[in-house]
Formats: structure tokens, sequence, C-alpha cells
């Protein structure tokens, strides 16, 4: 039985969903993204969607699905989710990371994409088994046969034909890797896959895209002068617009392919807007031939739509008015394709697969792709329906933060490990990092706000905070934590004040001392009124969650829901002058804020927010530091002052 939700995390859910994303919402109920998640659960235990005693194999439609997982997963921080995305996978993955069930002879790029999930359970458990097997799909990429081009053949029994699905099977897998692994120059290469379709691909009248390219000429679906395939079929353009988006989230801001792509996508995006029908906000199954016979409004390709405008428009890739797009495009889903019944959620008008060649032959003919089966409940569009779903429920908020940095500390806190790689990387509470003492899911609510995360591994001077809205420090280093560590002085404190005072927001996260450098430390909080005290409160032995229990009224400037948090082993705070305390038990301050200049302080005695108390898999349901996080960040970004303080200089007070 699903456990109930905590009412704040109901409340502040509320709070945070799109008027397209309510729609057609009973009150009180759960957001779709989660609604449609707990039906797929039920519908397809451990993510096996074959009959039973059918052989179950390695296979890209539950990757889809299992994306769509990932984002439901990242938004609510149910421990289910997570659950089902592992179990999915282990039931397909050998004890040595091997997959018994892959045929890397043929050579599949549809094979390569539930290698992104290897890589999210790689990165939150730091299980090896998990890499092993990405790291064999992504050796497999390696040999992957390629056109004289350069580009990746679809499959090995497609010879030299791009079709623009395997865009999205394989390159945002690919970008994960080589973001993880250190090698920034796969990134050539990736560019390389997404420019080569679109230049073949792209009809210049329309601009859309055609589903497949053969660059022999040889197929007879194939244009004899293009090499191109005689339709635009809207999943395949759904699948090129997702892989664009997702694998952009991975590009080095200086990479000179993200430009590429970035082109591409606004051009596909503005292609895409002319052909969206104005009265449902829905797509074709056939995208340029809205009045011809036997043609359909097609589910999938609009949740992959709508999930390409409002992810872009989130991340900075487009600008904002394709969010309108996207609102009109899910309300029509809502509206036509999605049925509910009780706590069942399914998905209509989805169709089951399109191709290219093979046997029997598939001629990429209009008769061909209309004839195609349309199924409900079909994993794809399942999965894009998530995907859809949780940006949507986000947008809303999206614009909060747009424009805005918001800066980790690397200086203070530079505490390195050893990574799978031999590279030597800094972990501790730092966004990158998923697993347990990683900033990841915090990073992801800013994401959700549309903040751009930055880390700054330099001292904070006037220089480097520049451009900076949000700068958080996070348990400064000590000598049992780090043998080199960066210790705090006046002349940090001074540049801080400064960037403080011309409008900054300061988040300071200590910790009790045993953990982290409160003397040094306390140089830059006493600018502020804030004093760090060198004593333990909140011991927790084992699993006495109870030790560790603050529960927040609700009724403050922070936090206006209900929330019980948990911490460990904190210290405490002493306030003067303009700082005041915010969250308190006794005696006790565990938070307090200050107004500084323009600009403004948050403090809190414990680094709460990372992974392993928000992600959901370790505490008991009762704690929701996740929900209580979106709170804050909240009323973090609602101090920074001004439309935007991207071009802020600090000013001496």
């Amino acid at each position: 039985m699903k456990p109930s939700r905590p009412l704040a995390f109901l409340l502040l859910s509320a709070l945070t969903t799109s008027s397209a994303a309510r729609a057609l919402v009973p009150d009180n109920a759960s957001p779709w993204s989660q609604r449609v998640a707990d039906a797929a659960i039920a519908r397809w235990p451990d993510g096996r969607f074959v009959p039973a005693g059918e052989r179950w194999i390695w296979n890209y439609e539950l990757g889809t699905l299992l994306e769509g997982f990932d984002a439901v997963w990242l938004d609510s921080a149910d421990p289910r989710y997570f659950h089902y995305i592992q179990n999915s996978v282990d039931a397909l993955l050998a004890p040595d990371g091997s997959i018994p069930t892959l045929k890397p002879e043929e050579h599949q790029l549809d094979n390569i994409l539930l290698g992104r999930q290897l890589l999210l359970l790689y990165r939150v458990t730091r299980n090896q088994r998990y890499l092993a097997a990405a790291t064999f799909l992504y050796n497999q990429l390696a040999g992957q046969p390629r056109t004289a081009s350069g580009g990746y053949w679809h499959k090995q029994r497609y010879p030299n034909q791009m079709w623009l699905d395997g865009l999205y099977m394989a390159e945002p897998f690919r970008a994960e890797y080589a973001s993880i692994s250190h090698h920034p120059e796969d990134f050539s290469d990736i560019t390389k896959q997404f420019v080569l379709m679109e230049q073949h691909a792209r009809d210049p009248k329309t601009g859309l895209l055609y589903h497949g390219w053969d660059e022999s000429k040889q197929e007879r679906w194939a244009n004899s002068q293009s090499g191109d395939s005689s339709q635009f079929w809207a999943r395949g353009i759904g699948w090129f617009m997702m892989a664009l988006v997702d694998t952009l989230s991975y590009y080095p801001d200086g990479d000179p392919g993200r430009k590429k792509l970035l082109a591409i996508l606004q051009r596909e995006s503005a292609a895409l807007a002319r052909f969206q029908d104005p009265n449902t906000g829905l797509w074709y199954q056939v995208v340029d031939k809205p009045g011809a016979e036997g043609n359909y409004f097609e589910s999938s390709a609009a949740c992959m739509f709508v999930y390409a405008f409002a992810r872009g428009v989130r991340l900075g890739f487009l600008p904002e008015h394709y969010l309108a797009n996207a609102r009109r495009g899910y309300r029509g889903i809502l509206a036509r394709f999605v049925k509910s019944d009780g706590d069942g959620v399914s998905l209509t008008g989805t169709v089951k697969g399109a191709g290219l060649g093979g046997d029997p032959y598939r001629d990429g003919s209009y008769a061909y792709y209309i004839g195609e089966k349309v199924a409900t409940n079909d994993p794809k569009g399942i999965g894009a329906l998530l995907l859809a779903s949780s940006e949507m429920e986000t947008a809303g908020n999206a614009n909060l933060a747009r424009g805005r940095t918001v800066l980790v500390d690397g200086w203070f806190n530079s505490q390195q490990r050893t990574d799978a790689f031999g590279h030597q990387v800094e972990f501790h509470y730092k966004w990158n990092t998923m697993d347990e003492p990683g900033y990841s899911l915090f990073g992801h609510i800013f994401r959700n706000y549309g903040a751009h995360l930055a880390e700054l591994d330099a001292e904070p001077t006037a220089a480097n905070l520049r451009g900076a809205d949000v700068y958080l420090i996070v348990s400064p280093d000590n000598l049992d934590k780090n043998p080199h560590p960066h210790f705090a002085d006046t002349e940090d404190a001074a540049e801080i004040a400064r960037w403080v005072n011309s409008g900054g927001v300061l988040m300071i996260m200590e910790n009790d001392t045993s953990y982290a450098d409160l003397d040094h430390f306390n140089v830059v909080s006493e600018k502020f009124g804030i004093h760090f005290n060198s004593v333990l409160r909140k011991h927790v032995i084992g699993t006495n969650w109870d030790q560790g229990k603050i529960p927040i009224d609700g009724n403050g400037t922070i936090f206006r829901h209900p929330h019980t948090i948990y911490v460990k082993d904190v210290c405490t705070i002493s306030v003067s002058g303009a700082a005041h305390a915010v969250l308190t038990e006794g005696p006790d301050i565990f938070m307090a804020t200050a107004k500084y200049g323009e600009g403004t302080v948050y403090a809190m005695v414990d680094p709460w927010l990372y992974n392993e108390y928000t992600d959901g898999r370790k505490l008991p349901a009762e704690y929701d530091n996740y929900a209580a996080g979106n709170e804050l960040v909240r009323w973090v970004l609602e101090q920074v002052p001004g439309p935007s303080n991207s071009a802020r200089a600090p000013s001496r007070p």
C-alpha cells in the first residue's frame, strides 16, 4: 500500500504546480506525475511489462519508462520510485555487472538507453557492478559501426543509416558518462552526431526532420538524391528533441559544441511550434499533414515535445515563450489522452512503434506511419508522460530564479576523494555528488526554480563572486577532515560582506566542531551578528532518529507549512545586532537570518539538506527535509533583489 505523504508535502505540491499541470486533477490528489507512476508500479511490478513466463530482456522501452521515474523520484524524494528503478534494472543485471540478455554483436543503439539508469544507480549507491555495466555499454559505442561521414549506424542490420531515435538512445548516456569519467574530448563527437542528423534530415521548407537518413542512398525508403525518408514522424522528432535537452545538460559551458546544439534545438522548436494544432495544442502522427485522411493526434510525441519545451525553458536553452506551447500541449494531453479511474491512470493514443526497412519491409510511406498499431499504456508513452508531467508541475516556478546563479563553495570545504576513474575530486556537499554526502537533490530544487548551479573552488574575492546571486558555504574544513584546510580570515570576511551588502544572499550551513571549523569561520559569520557556538546538540546514537528531530510549526517567515526535519550532531547559534533567530528549541538557536545592506544571510547549524537526509532512502517517513528544503530554497531566491543580479559587483558598505 502506498504510504501517505506528509501534509506539508501535499500543500507544497499545490503551491508549486502550474495551472496546466493542475488541470483535471481532483482536489487533494497527488500530482499527475506521482499518480501516473503509482499506476505504472501497480501495472508493471519491477518494470516487467511482458506476460508471466515470457522471456524478459534488456530493452529501450524500459529505459524510457525509467527515465520518467527518475524525474518523479527527484521531484518527490519518495523512495518507492527509486526502489522501482533499482529493482527493474537489477532483474536484468548479473552480480558481476554483465547483462546476460544483451547481444552486443547486434550493435543496437536502442540498447544504450538503459545505461542511463546504470549511471544513476552507480552515482547514488556507488555499487561498482552498475558502473561495470555502464562502462561495457560505453565501450560498445567505441565499436559502433559508422557511416562514411562518421555517424552511428542505428543498428548493425541497418548499414549506413542514421535515425532520429538513435540520438536519444545513445547521446545523453554518452554525455553523462563522459562528464563523470573525465573525457571532455567525447563532446566533439557527440556534437557531430546531432549536426550530421540535422544537416541531412532537415527539410528546408518546413524545418522539420525526416525520420531517417541513408548515407548510401540505397534503401528503397530513401530519396535517391538526399537519402532521406519521406515523412516527418512525430515521435521520431520527439526522440531527437528530448535527446537535445538531455544531452545539453552535461555540456561544459565553454564547449564549442554547446552553441551548435542550442541552435539546432531552437530551429527545431520553432518548426514544431508552427505545426502545433491551435485548437487542441497537440501534434499529428505525421506532423505536416493535419488534414490528410487517417492522420491522428499522437500522445507520446506530444508528451516529448511538452517535456523538451518546458525543460528547455527551465534550463535556459529556449526562450520563455515556448512555455506557452508546453502548457497548451499539456492541457491537450490531459484532456484527450489521460484517463483516470480512482487510483488507475491510463494514457491512450500511443503508436506502438515505427521503423524503416527490415523484414517485413517498412517503406516509410504516409500509409505506413498512420497504419501502425496504436495502444493504451505503452511504456514509451507512460515514460514520456512522466517526464512531461514532472516538468509541468515545476514550470510555474521556473521563472523565479531564471538568470540567477547559485554558487556552492569549494574553497573552505575542499575535501577530496579518489573517484572510480582514478581522479581526485571534491565531493562533500557538492552539486554533482549524488551519493550520501552530496548536494545533488538540494541542487535539483534550485534547478526546478530555474537557477544555474556553479562551484567556486577559489577564494571568495570580489572578482570570483561577481555574477553570483546566492553563495552557499557548508561545513568549512577543520584539520581532522582536511590536512590542508583553507581557514577563513578577516580578508575573506570583508570580501564576502561587501558582496552581501551589494545584494548577495549568503547561506552558511555549519556543523559541530568535530566535523567542521567554527573558530576561524566565525570571523565571517560575526560580520552579520551570527556566532556559531562550540557545543554539541542533537547527538544521535545509532538509529534513534528522535534524538535528531526538530519540529517546524510552519508559521514563520521561511517555512509557511509544518515540517519535521532531521539533523545530527550540531552546534548552536548566538545572535546579535540585526541577526535574529528563526528556529529554536528551548534556549538553543538552530537557524538564524540577518539583513545586511541590500543582502541577506541565512545560517543553520547543520548541512541538513545533503542527500543522505533528503533522498528518502534512509530516514523514516515522518521526516521531510526535502519538502522543507523546497520552502527554504523558495525563500532564499525571493531574497535576491531586483530582476537580475548577474552583473552585480560588490561595493563597500
